[in-house]
């Protein structure tokens, strides 16, 4: 395998999808030894195949706003591989979306999923919708148009999507309610649904669980004590609300959280049951700031339009965005003495960054293993939808931690 060879023909074939090609590239450069080690391989075409995505659905969603004015979106579904079982992935809603942000998501999702040891193909999906400032009834219309376009290439034997950014177990339900009207069918063909309707417990938690479950055991390997360890964590959705929550649960100390808007440093801790509970109204409030946190503690610090990788902390966790932790912000982790970096989000640092942290000998875990809590918890939202029951919180915590450790 000659890496710069096949990129060429990458970009040849897939011209400006950057995010995907970066993707691609660190796998391919993190497998070269072994790959040519085994020319069946090479005879098999396993990179040229597992570079290219099975198929690719584009679709226009039109919809209806609260003023009778009808907008128009483009819709995606990209089924990346379904080498090991259907395709799983979930779907993402904002302005950012494009083709190649989805491969990107897909080709990781293939390796997250295999990972879990869970038999589930790699999918993503979503559209360049703007969840923010709409409606109930517009969210419901623009879901429902959305599912009405891809439903024939879903099934629960085919793809099952899920949640993603702008796709919480609302907009899933109101997607689920029109698949089944349309299929006339009760099946698991989404997860992330809501308990009363074939949901799983912990779902909403269990990215950021699994995260700190990995780094936990990542910290035992290396002769690390998590506990009183402090946290730098960047968002605070529902992946950020997991991990301060469980990082908290293991005796870590969480001091930053951040937004769009800046971020909140606040040396005692976002360690307490009602600081945990402000960031889902935060996140609630649909406002997409965390400005409003130092409101309500006021010995809290903001800091407008600056990233929390500059807090001199133990633990860097980013859990927002691709790509939101670059080099010059990996810099800054070790001059302020940061042992451990773990992407929470989806290839959360640059290559850049990723490169750095390596030549100086610095803990990092991608995102490919980190994250894989999330969908690992979706594959047993399908078992038990496949078996008509519900389990137990500790029930799914007890297969998380598991898949996660092992």
């Amino acid at each position: 395998m000659n890496v710069k060879d096949i990129m060429a023909q990458l970009a040849t074939r897939h011209p400006g999808e950057l995010e995907f090609h970066q993707a691609v590239k660190e796998v391919l450069i993190s497998i070269e030894d072994v790959y040519n080690e085994h020319p069946e391989y090479e005879k098999a075409g396993i990179v040229e195949r597992i570079v290219e995505a099975d198929r690719i659905f584009t679709f226009r969603v039109p919809w209806v706003d609260d003023k009778g004015k009808v907008h128009v979106n483009i819709g995606y579904r990209v089924q990346f591989n379904g080498a090991i079982g259907p395709y799983k992935g979930g779907i993402r809603f904002h302005p950012s979306v494009n083709l190649s942000t989805l491969k990107f998501l897909g080709f990781e999702q293939t390796f997250k999923n295999a990972l879990t040891t869970l038999p589930m193909g790699g999918g993503k999906g979503g559209s360049d919708f703007s969840p923010k400032g709409r409606s109930d009834g517009e969210m419901m219309r623009f879901c429902q148009a959305f599912v009405t376009e891809l439903w024939r290439d879903l099934g629960p034997d085919t793809d099952i999507p899920a949640g993603d950014i702008g796709v919480g177990a609302r907009e899933v339900g109101y997607m689920f309610g029109m698949y089944k009207k349309l299929a006339r069918a009760h099946t698991g063909t989404f997860t992330g649904k809501g308990l009363s309707f074939g949901g799983s417990k912990l779902r909403p938690e269990a990215t950021g669980f699994g995260a700190l479950y990995f780094v936990n055991q990542m910290c035992d390997t290396h002769n690390i004590d998590l506990k009183d360890k402090t946290v730098a964590v960047s968002g605070f959705g529902n992946v950020a609300w997991g991990a301060v929550t469980k990082a908290t649960e293991l005796g870590a100390k969480v001091v930053a959280i951040s937004g769009p808007d800046g971020y909140v440093y606040d040396e005692e801790g976002i360690n307490t049951p009602e600081k945990i509970a402000y960031m889902v109204e935060l996140r609630n409030s649909g406002n997409d700031v965390v400005a409003d946190y130092v409101e309500k503690y006021p010995n809290a610090k903001f800091f407008e339009g600056k990233k929390p990788w500059e807090c001199k902390v133990d633990i860097a966790l980013p859990c927002a965005i691709q790509n939101e932790l670059n080099l010059e912000d990996a810099k800054q982790l070790k001059e302020n003495g940061v042992i451990l970096v773990a992407e929470v989000s989806n290839m959360g640092c640059t290559a850049e960054a990723v490169d750095f942290f390596m030549d100086n000998k610095m803990l990092f875990a991608p995102g490919k293993a980190v994250n894989a809590g999330g969908v690992a918890c979706s594959g047993l939202e399908m078992t038990q939808n496949a078996m008509h029951i519900s389990w137990t919180n500790e029930e799914v915590d007890k297969w998380l931690h598991q898949i996660m450790n092992d």
